[in-house]
């Protein structure tokens, strides 16, 4: 995983040079680094993305699979209803 990069000297520093005491400063640095890193955890990688698609075509095609006779099912049931239809104002 890449990870993302904090500077926490040039946080502090610029927090001490806009009225921050050092502690304060610190404090606050080390606050964000920890959520920053806990945050991490959470976030999808570019291989999680690549499973995930990879998980959906899967799917598609298996449904594609599933669909396909109920589709030529409907068509013959289709097809009988007309024949009757037609039987029906069409006699002998």
């Amino acid at each position: 995983m890449t990870a993302i990069t904090f500077d926490t000297l040039k946080f502090v520093e610029t927090l001490k040079a806009s009225g921050f005491d050092e502690p304060q400063a610190k404090g606050m640095s080390a606050a964000i680094l920890e959520v920053q890193k806990s945050q991490m955890q959470e976030l999808a990688t570019k291989e999680d993305i690549r499973d995930v698609k990879r998980d959906i075509k899967e799917l598609e095609l298996r449904i594609a699979a599933e669909i396909a006779p109920l589709k030529w099912g409907m068509a013959a049931c289709v097809g009988g209803i007309i024949a009757l239809i037609l039987k029906t104002f069409f006699p002998h």
